[in-house]
C-alpha cells in the first residue's frame, strides 16, 4: 500500500484556504499513485478553532469543503479531518472519502481536556472503533489523543482485524515532545502488533506551535519513514501491512470498502528524516511560531528593542530566520544608565544580521517626565518608579513606530522573568508577541550559542558573558533582585510546571528563604502575566491557557 500523508500547514478559520492546501496535496498524491491519503486533525479548518466551533455557518462550510474534496479524490481513498456537526451535536471527525465520495465518518472518542485542551467545551465524543477496508487491508482510525492511550479504539481496531492504524493528530510540540511521541507510537504497535502511521498538523497558531513529524512505524514500531519537523510535507511511504486475524468481527465498524490497490509503478524509498535535538527544536519551534503568527495575522514585519542584552539578541535572531532582515526593525534606545558595551554589542549585532538600527535615546525624554512629576515626587527618594519610567518611554517608542508603520512589536522578555514579575507594565511588556515568554534564561543562553554555531555568529561574545541586567540604575545586575538563573529556573519549573509546594522543594535541596521568596514573586507577579502578549509554548506548562491560577488568592505553598 502506498501512503500519503499531508502535513500541513492551516490557518484557523480560512476553509477556503485549507481547502486549497488539502486539494494540492490529493492531486500531489494521486500523481504519486497514492492509495490513501491522510490528513491531520480538523485539517479543514485548522486546529484549535475554539468558539468558532459554536458558529452554525462555520460548520457548516466545513461540510461543504469535505464534499468538493472528495470530488478530487477519484481512484483513491481519503480520510481527511473536520468538525462534523449532527443536529445540536459536533464531533472531532475524520471523513472518509471512497473514489469520489464522502462514505462515512469515524469521530474521536477520547477528547482531551487538560493544559491547553479544552474539547469537552466543543465536541461530543465518539463511541465506536472504526475500520476501512482497501483491498485485503483493513485500516484502523484513530484521531489524536486516541492512539495516546493504551486500549481501545486503537486495540479494537486491532483485534478487528486491522493490520494499519492511521492518526489524525494536532499534536502540539513542546520541549523533548517529540522523543515521547516517537517512543508512545512504538508502545502502541506493539501492544495492537499493527503498523502505524502517524500524520500531525505543521505551524504556528497564536502561542501553539505544531512540529509536524509525520512518521510510519512498521508493526514491529521501527519508523521506516519521517517527515521533517516545522516544515509543511507531503510524506509519501510504500508500506505493506501485516495480515492479521479477526480474533472479534464487533471491536469496531467496518465503515467502508474500497478495491484493491492497484500496483505502484516503481518501489519507493521511505523518506526519513533526521530528528532534531531538543534544543534545535526550541529554535525552530521559535522561528515557526513567529513567522505564522505575523504572517497569518497580515503584518508587513517587526520592531523590536535591541538592548545589547542577551534576550533581545536572541529575539533579533529569530525574527531575521522568521522573516528576513529587510522586514525586520530594530531599534535602540539609550540613556544615561546604558553602558558602552551594550550600546557596542546592539550595533554589532545589528550589522551582523543586516537589519536597519535606529537610534531613539530617552535621556530628554526621561527628564521632561521627572520634571512635571518633580513638584509631587518633592521628599520621596529615587526608586522603582524611576527605572519603571525608562521602560516605559521605551514601550511608547516601539508601539509608536507600530502605530505609524504597522509592524508588530516583539517583547524581549523571557520565562524567568515574567515568573517572578520582573518586567514593567506598558513598559517592556508592551508589544504584540512575547517571543521567549516560556523561554527560561538558562535555555536563552543555550539557543544563542546554538544559533552562534552557524557561520555568520551574529551574537557578540560579550553578550554571553556579561552579567545580565536591565541597566535602569547604576551598575545594575539581574542578581540584585534575583537568586541566581541556575537556580531561580529551576526553582519555577518545580513549582509552576509540576505543582510542587514549598516542603517539597526544600526536601529536594532547596535553600527554604529562597524558595518563600520565590514562591511569594511568583504569586504576586500573576496579574502582571494576564496582562502579557501571547508567544510561543515551549515548556510542559507555559503561563497562560497551560496554567490558569486566580490572581485574587491568598494560598500559599
Amino acid at each position: 500500500m502506498r501512503l500519503a500523508l499531508a502535513q500541513l500547514d492551516p490557518v484557523v478559520g480560512d476553509v477556503p484556504g485549507n481547502r486549497e492546501l488539502l486539494a494540492r496535496a490529493i492531486g500531489q498524491a494521486r500523481e504519486a499513485e497514492a492509495d490513501l491519503l491522510v490528513s491531520a486533525e480538523l485539517a479543514v479548518t485548522g486546529y484549535p478553532p475554539e468558539d468558532l466551533l459554536h458558529k452554525r455557518h462555520f460548520l457548516r462550510d466545513a461540510g461543504e469543503a469535505i464534499g468538493e474534496l472528495a470530488t478530487l479524490c477519484g481512484g483513491m481513498t481519503a480520510v481527511i479531518g473536520y468538525p462534523q456537526a449532527d443536529g445540536d451535536r459536533v464531533y472531532n471527525a475524520a471523513a472518509v472519502i471512497v473514489d469520489g465520495r464522502h462514505v462515512a465518518s469515524y469521530r474521536k472518542i477520547h477528547l482531551p481536556n487538560y493544559g491547553v485542551f479544552d474539547e469537552h467545551r466543543y465536541f461530543t465524543a465518539g463511541d465506536r472503533p472504526a475500520v476501512i477496508d482497501i483491498g485485503d487491508v483493513r485500516v484502523g482510525l484513530t484521531i489524536c489523543e486516541d492512539i495516546w492511550l493504551t486500549g481501545p479504539p486503537a486495540t479494537a481496531e486491532a483485534q478487528a482485524g486491522a493490520g494499519l492504524i492511521v492518526n489524525l493528530s494536532a499534536s502540539p510540540w513542546q520541549y523533548a515532545k517529540g522523543h515521547l511521541r516517537e517512543e508512545m507510537l512504538r508502545e502502541r504497535c506493539q501492544q495492537t502488533g499493527a503498523a502505524i502511521a502517524f500524520c500531525g498538523q505543521v505551524g504556528g497558531q497564536d502561542e501553539l506551535v505544531f512540529d509536524g513529524h509525520s512518521l510510519v512505524l512498521d508493526a514491529g514500531g521501527a519508523i521506516v519513514a519521517r517527515a521533517s519537523q516545522f516544515e509543511p510535507e507531503l510524506l509519501i511511504c510504500d508500506i505493506e501491512p501485516v495480515a492479521r486475524e479477526v480474533s472479534d468481527p464487533g471491536a469496531a465498524d467496518v465503515l467502508a470498502s474500497a478495491a484493491a490497490a492497484q500496483a505502484a509503478g516503481v518501489p519507493l524509498q521511505a523518506r526519513v528524516a533526521e530528528a532534531l535535538d531538543d534544543d534545535e527544536a526550541v529554535y525552530r519551534a521559535l522561528v515557526l511560531g513567529t513567522r505564522d503568527y505575523t504572517d497569518k495575522n497580515g503584518f508587513p514585519g517587526v520592531v523590536l528593542g535591541l538592548s545589547g542584552g542577551v534576550d533581545s539578541a536572541l529575539v533579533a535572531c529569530v525574527a531575521v530566520d522568521a522573516l528576513g532582515p529587510e522586514r525586520v526593525a530594530c531599534v535602540t534606545m539609550p540613556s544615561q544608565y546604558t553602558s558602552s558595551g551594550t550600546y557596542d554589542d546592539a550595533h554589532a549585532l545589528a550589522a551582523a544580521l543586516h537589519v536597519d538600527l535606529v537610534e531613539l535615546p530617552i535621556g530628554d525624554v526621561l527628564d521632561a517626565y521627572l520634571e512635571k512629576l518633580g513638584p509631587l515626587f518633592q521628599g520621596h527618594e529615587p526608586d522603582i518608579t524611576e527605572e519603571n519610567l525608562q521602560a516605559r518611554i521605551r514601550g511608547n517608542y516601539l508601539m509608536a513606530i507600530s502605530n505609524k508603520f504597522g509592524s508588530l512589536v516583539l517583547t524581549t522578555g523571557n520565562k524567568s522573568e515574567m515568573a517572578v514579575g520582573y518586567s514593567t507594565l506598558y513598559g517592556d511588556s508592551a508589544g504584540g508577541f512575547a517571543v521567549i515568554k516560556d523561554v527560561p534564561k538558562t535555555l536563552v543562553y543555550r539557543l544563542c550559542e546554538l544559533r552562534n554555531r552557524r557561520p555568520d555568529h551574529p551574537i557578540p561574545e560579550t553578550i554571553l558573558t556579561r552579567a545580565p541586567s536591565a541597566e535602569l540604575r547604576p551598575d545594575q545586575s539581574d542578581q540584585d533582585s534575583l537568586p541566581p538563573y541556575d537556580v531561580l529556573d529551576p526553582l519555577i519549573e518545580g513549582y509552576v510546571e509540576q505543582d510542587q509546594g514549598i516542603d517539597e522543594l526544600v526536601a529536594s535541596g532547596f535553600d527554604r528563604e529562597t524558595v518563600e521568596r520565590v514562591a511569594s514573586l511568583i504569586d504576586r507577579a500573576e496579574y502582571k502575566r494576564r496582562q502579557q502578549p501571547p508567544g510561543v509554548k515551549v515548556t510542559g506548562k507555559a503561563f497562560g491557557r497551560d496554567r490558569r491560577m486566580p490572581i485574587t488568592s491568598r494560598y500559599r505553598g
